[in-house]
C-alpha cells in the first residue's frame, strides 16, 4: 500500500489501495467484473478495491444489490438520498 497527498483530506496523507484492473483480471476476478459490468456497465472503484481478494468483492456486491435493490420499506429514491448524505457527511465523493 502506498500513502500519496489527496487534496479531498485534510493536510493528512491517504493511503492507495492496489488493484487489478479489469484488462487485467483473470479467472473468478474476471468473472466478477463481468457480472458486475453487465448491470453497472462498469466496475465501480469502491469495489475495485477487493480485486486482490475476490470473494471480498461479490461479497460487496451481493451486499450493496441487497441494501440498494432488495425488499425494504424505503423507495429506491429515499436509499439513494441517504446515501448521498452520508456520503456528504464524510466527505467521501462516492
Amino acid at each position: 500500500m502506498r500513502l500519496y497527498k489527496s487534496p479531498q483530506t485534510e493536510g493528512g496523507d491517504m493511503a492507495w489501495i492496489e488493484v487489478i484492473d479489469e484488462e487485467r483480471a483473470e479467472g473468478e476476478l474476471r468473472d466478477a467484473y463481468r457480472e458486475i459490468s453487465a448491470t453497472r456497465g462498469r466496475a465501480p472503484n469502491i469495489l475495485k478495491i477487493h480485486s486482490l481478494n475476490t470473494r471480498a468483492m461479490t461479497r460487496h456486491w451481493a451486499f450493496y444489490r441487497g441494501l440498494m435493490f432488495g425488499s425494504s420499506e424505503l423507495t429506491r429514491a429515499e436509499r439513494e438520498t441517504i446515501a448521498v448524505a452520508v456520503s456528504v457527511a464524510n466527505h467521501c465523493h462516492y
